[in-house]
């Protein structure tokens, strides 16, 4: 009985399971349960019911709850309720142009004149339009409030490749190791030719002959003072004269060198010469025993001399090839640079860093090198390709120019620290052997074995006009063009007349 009853329970149940239509499955869980599923134990009976059959107690799983209602995807909403096709087409309309009565068009037109704006250009944008060449006048569609002209843009500086003036100075010595020209703060100018000193104002253009030595004794070089009061001169006998320029009056003369005095240098009361034996002296010019120190480190001619502005070290070049740096309380070099492979006149401090100084090399060296005095370290160089006989630093421009002898006789002018060369002037037709600047830094003058004095505009100060600085050089232009400026040979008068060459018209 019991198993009948069993029997025909468990039919009746499949029979109406076999009832229940079909349902495809919604979820691929459904389909493929996971194990961990599978392996939780039953709840009451079989393992395959405990399985399928939904939770009876508590909220529906997430995992269960799905409907239709809720079948998409959660970032993207319904798009049933849009128009998609009329959403395109009135944005294909919006930019198609509207037709517009006349009365709007004249509106427009007399608005956009008031305002000063173009009716094909927009007026709010993120740049300017790139220039077309249909734009009439480019100058009014770039046009800007006028600013106030710096000194960089309201001129342009112009080197030129040809001398302001030519002189004649003929028995120029044509020797490499002497120092025959000087430029005083005064404005005048001094050069040594053979056996006499000539002084040229180049304010007024006057020329006269301060001095002339006799017997065989020549002129080696000539210093001026920092105020251009006194001329100091050496000779090829080892002496050191000093001259009043004013009163054209010798002061005193200071002896003592055994050979030919052919580079000096001013430090306020103190003189230092240098002299063809390597030795240089210091002398005190106030006092009757001048001779204060002697610096002896060089083992040939001392060509090269220069302090630096504050009177701390004294910078010597020479015939052995080596630069040497004096502190001025010892007679004892800081240190010395032995780089160069030729002789070293060419010295010069910079002006706007006191411990930057510029060296050049002789025929076989032919280059500049610079040097941080206070950590002794060499810089840079610059492989110049001549022969490196002057260095002069600008006042103004982060610039220097050099002089330069064998094989191009030129100037170059070249920019600090990139070094790159600025220009290449053909100065002389034999090499250039002294280079002087003027006192307003804007020009220098340059003396050549060829027996010609140079002055070239170099330097011109920035925010002046052509005009403004052409009444300001030094004296060369505002001397009258027909002064006679002459110097002379060995025992003549200055008679001799100048060679002028004129500006040409181009010049401003």
């Amino acid at each position: 009985m019991s198993d009948y009853s069993t029997k025909s329970a468990v039919g009746s149940h499949t029979a109406q399971q076999s009832k229940v239509p079909s349902k495809p499955f919604k979820d691929e869980r459904h389909v493929n349960p996971s194990p961990r599923t599978m392996s939780r134990p039953s709840i009451g009976g079989g393992s395959e019911s405990a399985v399928l059959a939904p939770r009876k107690g508590g909220p529906p799983s997430p995992r269960q709850k799905k409907t239709k209602a809720s079948q998409y995807d959660r970032f993207i909403p319904n798009r049933t309720a849009m128009d998609m096709a009329s959403s395109q087409f009135n944005i294909a309309r919006s930019d198609a142009p509207q037709p517009l009565d006349g009365t709007t068009i004249a509106y427009q037109e007399t608005v956009a004149n008031a305002c000063g704006v173009s009716m094909n250009k927009r007026i709010l944008t993120f740049k300017e339009e790139a220039p077309t060449s249909e734009k009439d006048d480019l100058r009014q569609v770039y046009s800007r409030p006028a600013l106030k002209a710096t000194a960089s843009t309201s001129a342009k500086r112009r080197i030129l490749n040809t001398p302001e003036r030519v002189l004649d100075a003929p028995g120029l010595v044509d020797d490499y190791y002497l120092n025959l020209l000087d430029w005083s703060v005064g404005n005048m100018l001094a050069i040594g030719l053979d056996q006499s000193v000539y002084l040229w104002d180049a304010t007024s253009g006057d020329v006269n002959s301060l001095c002339q030595l006799e017997g065989d004794a020549y002129i080696a070089s000539v210093k001026w003072t920092a105020d251009g009061t006194y001329l100091a001169i050496g000779t090829s006998e080892g002496d050191v004269q000093i001259w009043d320029a004013e009163t054209q009056s010798k002061i005193r003369t200071m002896s003592g060198h055994q050979a030919r005095v052919g580079v000096m240098s001013w430090e306020s009361h103190t003189l230092s010469s240098g002299c063809r034996d390597g030795s240089i002296w210091n002398h005190d010019v106030r006092v009757a025993n001048h001779k204060t120190a002697e610096l002896v480190a060089h083992g040939g001619e001392v060509c090269g001399l220069t302090w630096r502005s504050d009177g701390a070290l004294l910078a010597s070049g020479g015939n052995d090839n080596v630069v040497n740096i004096w502190d001025a309380r010892t007679t004892v070099p800081k240190f010395s640079k032995t780089q160069h492979t030729a002789a070293v006149k060419a010295l010069a401090w910079s002006p706007w860093q006191l411990n930057l100084l510029a060296s050049g090399g002789g025929s076989y060296d032919r280059h500049v090198h610079f040097w941080n005095t206070t950590t002794t370290a060499r810089l840079n160089s610059i492989d110049t390709g001549s022969q490196v006989t002057s260095i002069q630093w600008s006042n103004e421009y982060r610039e220097l120019v050099t002089s330069h002898g064998f094989p191009y006789n030129h100037l170059a002018l070249w920019s600090y620290p990139s070094l790159a060369k600025i220009v290449d002037i053909p100065a002389h037709d034999t090499r250039v052997l002294h280079m002087a600047m003027s006192p307003d830094g804007q020009s220098v003058a340059t003396a050549a074995s060829d027996e010609s004095l140079k002055f070239w505009r170099i330097f011109e100060a920035r925010g002046k006009s052509a005009r403004s600085a052409k009444a300001d050089v030094a004296g060369i232009v505002s001397a009258s063009a027909g002064a006679s400026v002459g110097v002379s040979g060995p025992g003549g008068s200055a008679t001799a007349s100048a060679l002028d060459i004129s500006r040409p018209s181009y010049i401003r």
